[in-house]
């Protein structure tokens, strides 16, 4: 665990999990520029966590990194915990952890994948929500933005039907939430990201997925990570202060 000394303000503090690569590195220095301090929590690499945070300090915001499973009840409270100690009371969560596994049909799908999806995407996610919720309704305010994906409608067949239920499930934990939390003043919303270009590819199997699939998008190219760090930024930011319950899906036209 490492943090800045940067002194405490009344600046913002978001936490990001998954925040060392891709779509949440990207919203960890995106928001970073727009006056965020940042927990940012990690699951296994410490290298590529750092940069991030170096990257967000190099903007001028306060950074601690935090080694995390969301999917375990333990760290998902020792990351919140920390952010609360170190930074300030936590005003939004960007829940970005996320694991496809293998790409392939269900068939072939192993049930130790399965249930490592299962958690991580879902349980995980409920998990920092819950927490972010108690944090949140003691101050009386605070935005959540949950990360989807277009896969939720679309099936993904023969990539990841289970990563894509998980994020259906998502979606519908964004709507039921918002209307729970509405009254406490906390706004839930979701970013549905679609085919966008970034190392999940190479982790699921098929690093050249993004760029093969331009065929099939509408505007004829994958998106990129800061595209999605862009709808995420307004989701949290007070231009959104009326938007709660919302999908945002950010997909290239699929």
């Amino acid at each position: 665990m490492a943090v800045s000394s940067t002194t405490p303000s009344s600046r913002p503090v978001t936490v990001v999990t998954g925040g060392s690569r891709g779509i949440g590195a990207a919203t960890c220095v995106r928001l970073a520029s727009e006056g965020h301090d940042l927990a940012l929590g990690f699951v296994s690499n410490a290298e590529a966590a750092e940069r991030t945070a170096a990257a967000v300090r190099a903007a001028g915001a306060r950074c601690v990194t935090v080694r995390v499973d969301t999917a375990v009840e333990a760290d998902v409270e020792r990351l919140f915990d920390a952010a609360a100690a170190q930074l300030g009371p936590v005003t939004g969560l960007v829940n970005n952890a996320g694991v496809t596994g293998p790409l392939g049909r269900l068939v072939d799908t192993s049930t130790e994948t399965l249930r490592r999806v299962l958690d991580v995407n879902l349980l995980g996610c409920l998990l920092c929500c819950r927490r972010a919720a108690k944090d949140m309704t003691a101050r009386g305010s605070g935005a959540i933005v949950n990360i989807s994906s277009a896969a939720a409608t679309l099936g993904s067949p023969g990539d990841f039907v289970h990563y894509a239920a998980t994020k259906a499930a998502a979606d519908a934990l964004t709507i039921g939430l918002s209307k729970e939390l509405g009254p406490d003043g906390i706004r839930v919303n979701a970013v549905a990201p679609g085919m966008i270009d970034t190392e999940m590819h190479a982790t699921a199997g098929d690093p050249d997925r993004a760029a093969t699939a331009a065929a099939g998008i509408p505007l004829g190219r994958p998106g990129a990570a800061p595209e999605i760090a862009s709808a995420i930024a307004w989701l949290l930011s007070g231009e959104a202060s009326y938007v709660t319950g919302a999908v945002l899906r950010v997909a290239g036209g699929r």
